[in-house]
């Protein structure tokens, strides 16, 4: 990811910390339907976990309560976010301040590395990948959730009702995902879709306000107040909710 680009989401981050999980209903439930996952991993009796993109810890306090003797390494882009976490004393983990694109990592270390919702703020998933399995002991896992392209597919309509693009970041497919994992010996994916209702266009502004997703594809200008206008209308009009649509991807190491 590029610089400027990843400031921008660090800094967004950072200044939704307070406030987050307020506003993280969804992120809550797909922290806790990954923690489901994680929890049926064959794991040593003290497992070495690494965390990327913690937030506020939603999921890190499922992983502490799931594997309550590992060597937990907490991570996060935004300084902010790091400072919340570790201030909670019953998680007892290590916490840095690391882009999980370019780990401070350098060998094969974890028996699982595991992240809710961060992974499609990478710039180039495939490489991420690639690196990140590197990090996996012989039998260790990869395991994250992320967005997929169905995701706001509803305010991206609103926007091309009312011919202009939405800043909304583009997701990639199932195929997509599906052929990064297979690069990979052992990897698997399903999919689920939340249908949401924030109340209208107005809500879904707040939410990811609330969340920090406030950082626009590359590229894409905002609006003009009376094009936005429009598009909340639009959107409105035509029910006003939003899907989240979310892969649950694992790979491990088999040797």
């Amino acid at each position: 990811m590029n610089s400027p680009r990843r400031d921008r989401i660090r800094d967004a981050f950072g200044a939704a910390a307070r406030d987050y999980e307020t506003h993280a209903g969804i992120q809550r439930t797909v922290a806790q339907t990954l923690a489901q996952l994680a929890a049926n991993q064959p794991l040593p009796p003290a497992p070495h976990i690494l965390e990327i993109g913690c937030g506020t810890g939603l999921f890190s306090r499922e992983l502490r309560s799931l594997f309550p003797a590992a060597e937990l390494t907490i991570t996060d882009l935004s300084p902010d976010m790091v400072d919340m976490v570790s201030r909670e004393a019953t998680l007892a983990a290590y916490f840095a301040v690391m882009d999980g694109e370019a780990p401070i990592f350098d060998r094969p270390m974890f028996d699982l590395i595991v992240s809710s919702l961060a992974f499609q703020w990478f710039g180039d998933l495939r490489s991420a990948l690639t690196r990140l399995y590197a990090l996996l002991r012989p039998g260790g896992t990869l395991m994250f959730s992320t967005m997929a392209e169905r995701s706001f597919a509803q305010w991206r309509s609103a926007h091309e009702a009312c011919g202009v693009h939405a800043g909304t970041p583009e997701y990639p497919s199932i195929d997509a995902l599906q052929a990064m994992l297979d690069a990979h010996t052992d990897a698997f994916l399903f999919e689920e879709d939340y249908v949401l209702d924030f109340g209208g266009a107005k809500g879904l502004h707040r939410h990811l306000k609330g969340i920090g997703a406030t950082v626009p594809a590359e590229g894409r200008a905002r609006l003009s107040p009376a094009n936005m206008r429009q598009v909340m209308r639009h959107f409105d009009a035509g029910g006003g909710t939003v899907t989240y649509h979310v892969a649950f991807c694992r790979v491990t190491r088999l040797a």
